[in-house]
């Protein structure tokens, strides 16, 4: 008696059909569709860039040569308004007082980032804690900031001067002397805008390949060398964007001489943009206000121009 060998059933493996590649006509659809809505996106931006910057900059520089008040057709004046603009006592004052507080700003706000993100980059323990303590006050409404610090600046029950009478320290006028108005709103400036500068330097830093800093040990180097060597080549570019970003804000300066001082005292911190809205909603004249814009504009234009050129010859210099 034979034995039969008993054979596995073959299994078969199903073949899933290939489909066809759709047709041309098909692809080129598809892809004019996607096209369309990429362009539809990017025209919604445009026009709101269109309907509320571009738009209202174009009819300023327009009324900047018009006789101009609501309520009433203009009236083609020519460079009579920056005639006026110029030769305004409190022309000279604003700028002087803007390029002041620029200074300032750039002496007190732009080193204090930069070295507080180094501080944050070496944490090792609760570093989304103190990032988020850092970046606090840039989540604090801008009026709501100015008048914090205006009660703190108080000569009388302020927060400041308590804490000097504590200390057994001289008082200050802070906000209210004409010789300390602009330091003390540079100091204000500079605690409620550096949270996002501070993020910014962070994310830079931690872009450094580490090596770079093992190598830099390895040969002796000390903190302060490694800093100079490793850290400022490697942020190069970011640091020089941020400033010249912190130069275009600070020319702009308005919410704290506005809210903690009025342009006071005696006109110590009467800013180009204060003075612009001084023009505009107290002298209802907005032709004025508008010159002044365009003299602002034409130099943070040139300004930035120039920087940009500088900058980038350098670069170009150093590789």
């Amino acid at each position: 008696m034979t034995r039969t060998a008993h054979r596995r059933p073959v299994e078969t493996i199903p073949v899933r059909p290939v489909k066809a590649p759709p047709p041309a006509g098909d692809r080129r659809r598809r892809r004019l569709t996607d096209q369309l809505g990429a362009h539809a996106f990017l025209l919604g931006g445009l026009l709101c860039f269109a309907v509320f910057s571009w738009y209202p900059a174009l009819r300023a520089i327009v009324i900047a040569f018009q006789k101009y008040t609501p309520g009433s057709s203009p009236e083609w004046v020519g460079t009579d308004n920056f005639s006026r603009v110029w030769h305004d006592p409190e022309f000279t004052a604003a700028w002087r007082n803007t390029l002041t507080f620029t200074v300032l700003a750039l002496l007190i706000g732009f080193a204090i980032p930069f070295v507080l993100a180094l501080l944050l980059n070496e944490l090792r323990h609760a570093k989304a804690f103190f990032r988020v303590v850092v970046y606090l006050p840039v989540m604090i409404p801008p009026v709501v900031s100015a008048l914090l610090w205006k009660w703190f600046y108080d000569p009388g029950t302020g927060l400041a001067n308590e804490a000097l009478r504590f200390l057994h320290l001289p008082t200050s006028n802070w906000s209210n002397g004409a010789d300390t108005a602009l330091i003390s709103l540079a100091i204000v400036a500079t605690w409620a805008n550096m949270g996002g500068t501070v993020l910014i330097y962070l994310a830079a830093l931690q872009s450094i390949p580490g090596e770079l800093y093992e190598a830099a040990e390895l040969d002796g180097a000390s903190l302060l060398q490694r800093i100079r060597h490793v850290t400022v080549p490697q942020t190069r570019f970011v640091i020089l964007m941020l400033m010249l970003l912190q130069i275009i804000a600070t020319m702009q300066v308005f919410t704290e001489p506005f809210v903690i001082t009025g342009g006071g005292p005696e006109n110590a911190t009467v800013t180009v943009l204060y003075l612009i809205y001084k023009y505009a909603f107290l002298y209802n004249d907005f032709g004025g206000a508008c010159a002044l814009s365009v003299m602002l504009l034409i130099l943070l234009g040139a300004f930035s121009a120039g920087y940009l050129r500088l900058t980038r010859s350098g670069e170009e210099d150093a590789a």
